[in-house]
This record gives C-alpha cells, structure tokens and sequence, in this order.
C-alpha cells in the first residue's frame, strides 16, 4: 500500500485505534499494547513491539504508519532550556521547547505552523498562518521532547504555548490532549496541562464544557479595549469587556485559578494606572497574573521595561491582594522565550501570504 494511503496511529484516540487494528482482523486489546508502545515509549518500529505476535508486526508494518516530527536542530541555553527545531511530515518546520526545573518539567509546545493573531510583540505571529497541526503532531511534539529529556516514564508539564494559538485550532488541540491524557500512553493529568489562548471566545465558550480540562491561561496584555486592541488584533472582534465576562463564567475547580498573562511594554502598558485598572479588571475572578517582561528582538517595535517598573507594577497587584509572578524569562539566548519562536526561510503558503494582506 503507498506509505501516503496508510491510517497513520500517531492520530488516533485508543478507541479510534482498536477500530483500525479490528478492521486488519487484530482483537481490540492490542490497541492497548500498540498505544503504550507508540505513546509511553516513543516507538514507531512494529519489529520492536515484542509483545505482539509476528504476523500482527507483520500487517501493520505493510498496512499503518506512525508518524513523528524529526529533529532538524537542537539549541540549549546557558540555563538548561532547550529549544527543538522539528521538522513535520510534509516538510514545514515548527519549534518546541523544555524547560527544566520550573519546579516541574515543562514542555512548551505548537499548535499551528506560524500563527494568525499577529500579537504586537510576538515574532510567532510575523510569521502568518501556514497551517494548523494535526493531533498527531502537537502529541507527537511531546514524545519527541520526553524521548530527547529521558521523561517518558517521569511527570512534566504542558503548556500549549509555543507557536499558534491553541483555540484557533480547536478540534486538533483537545483530541490531542485527551491522547496525552489517556492511560495507557503518557497518562498526563489535565492538572499538568496548560492552555494559553487570546480570547477566541466562541472556543473558550466550547472549552468550557469540555469533560478533560486543562488549566487556563488568558493572554490579557492591556487593561482598555484600545490599548488592547493594538496590541492583540482580535480584541477588535472579541473585546476585553466580553473576554472577561467568559473568564467569570468559566467553571473552575476548588482551589483553581485562571492565570492571566501580562507582557510588560516600556511606557506603554506598565504604569501604575495600568496596574490598578488591573486589579479592577480582575475583581471577583478567581485569578492570578503572571508579568512577563518583554523578551526583546530584531523586528518588535516595543522595549523592555526596568526592574523598578516591573516591581512597582506587581507591589501594585499584591498591595490589592492579587496573586502575582513576575515570570523569569527562559532560553532568550537562543530565542526560546515567550514570544521569540519562529521559523524563518520556508517557502510561504497561500494561507501564509493570505495572513500578511489581512
């Protein structure tokens, strides 16, 4: 069978794998066997699932693949993170990150090739939208990163940070999280999980129902619908007033928050008038904000603001009784800070060229 024709299990949600492996005559609870292998232990080559009969080995090497991003390049900080260049099946390329003792292990990963929000201080976004990724390939990010860290049979953390935005490409993002959710494979908690979005309300309205339930984080950024505005253009269709009052309405658990994240701009959203609409912003909401002052670079029209500033607007915040983190930034030596992934010198797509016109 041409390899392009083949179900590729990298995809599938166990239940979705015992239907493939019935329909080549396999009984149900080698879907089980497979999905550990594929998932727990990031192997892809049936002639080293030794628990399964050779004639099973046999059929799905003639009849499935697996898919997995390749390493195309490897940077590591002078702190310990590291910074995956992938490359995916159809040769566009993507960029995840490990970060160690955070205190737990934590993998940044992508859910989209580039990214349409075109955030003012993101070099993600400069990029435009190449492509939403598959399921298969945002999980496929996080076997890739346990296998290169030795973390596949220790806990980590996710964070749905990296590039794109994850409520921008809905459907892909929870299939993916209940695949990394799933017990038989690396069995991560929603607890472990984070996921970071704008404010695509429509998704954060759907999120919200979601039987598995990450933790939330808000991209707020800006405390006037102006301000904001200019610097996350999709303010303009979903405003602050309307983004906040999804945030009151989203169900938490005891004891959770929804973590609201600020990126510190000089002179333009750091003033101590920011800082106390913030805080009134954030009344009756279960929060906690995290400030995160600007990661510099080449193209972003914006400076990073002093440590009196940044100190003065979280005393601000923690005069009024909001829980607040000032946010150390990781690997910015090799450009894997927040803000800082993006894949340069690939041909543009029709969507890529389309997302720089609009």
């Amino acid at each position: 069978m041409d390899a392009s024709l083949r179900p590729d299990l990298a995809e599938l949600e166990r239940a979705e794998l015992e239907t493939v492996l019935e329909t080549l005559g396999a009984r149900r609870f080698h879907a089980r066997q497979v999905f550990r292998w594929v998932h727990r232990k990031g192997e892809t080559d049936f002639a080293r699932m030794t628990d399964l009969g050779r004639s099973l080995r046999e059929t799905l090497a003639g009849a499935v693949q697996i898919t997995t991003p390749t390493v195309l390049q490897r940077h590591v900080s002078t702190d310990g993170t590291t910074k995956l260049a992938l490359e995916l099946a159809d040769r566009r390329r993507i960029e995840a990150v490990y970060i160690p003792d955070t205190p737990k292990q934590t993998f940044c990963i992508s859910t989209q090739v580039g990214c349409a929000m075109k955030c003012g201080f993101c070099l993600t976004g400069r990029m435009g939208l190449a492509r939403n990724l598959t399921a298969g390939e945002i999980a496929g990010q996080v076997r890739v990163l346990a296998a290169e860290t030795g973390l596949l049979d220790r806990p980590f953390n996710i964070v749905l940070m990296g590039m794109g935005e994850p409520l921008h490409n809905y459907d892909a993002t929870m299939k993916a999280l209940r695949i990394l959710n799933d017990e038989h494979g690396l069995a991560v908690s929603p607890r472990r999980m984070t996921l970071s979005t704008v404010g695509v309300l429509p998704a954060l309205e759907r999120l919200a129902s979601e039987p598995l339930m990450p933790n939330l984080a808000i991209s707020l950024h800006a405390t006037t619908e102006d301000m904001r505005a200019q610097l996350v253009p999709v303010n303009r269709k979903y405003g602050l007033k309307e983004l906040l009052a999804a945030c009151r309405r989203f169900p938490l658990k005891r004891r959770h928050r929804i973590t609201f994240e600020y990126v510190l701009l000089k002179e333009v959203n750091d003033t101590p008038e920011d800082a106390q609409r913030l805080v009134k912003l954030l009344a009756g909401i279960k929060a906690k904000v995290n400030l995160l002052p600007l990661n510099e670079a080449a193209g972003i029209p914006f400076a990073r603001p002093s440590d009196a500033r940044v100190n003065r607007f979280a005393q601000i915040l923690a005069d009024h009784h909001v829980t607040v983190m000032v946010r150390k930034s990781r690997g910015r030596d090799i450009r894997a800070a927040c803000g800082q992934l993006i894949v340069e010198g690939t041909e543009r797509s029709p969507a890529q060229r389309l997302a720089s016109r609009i």
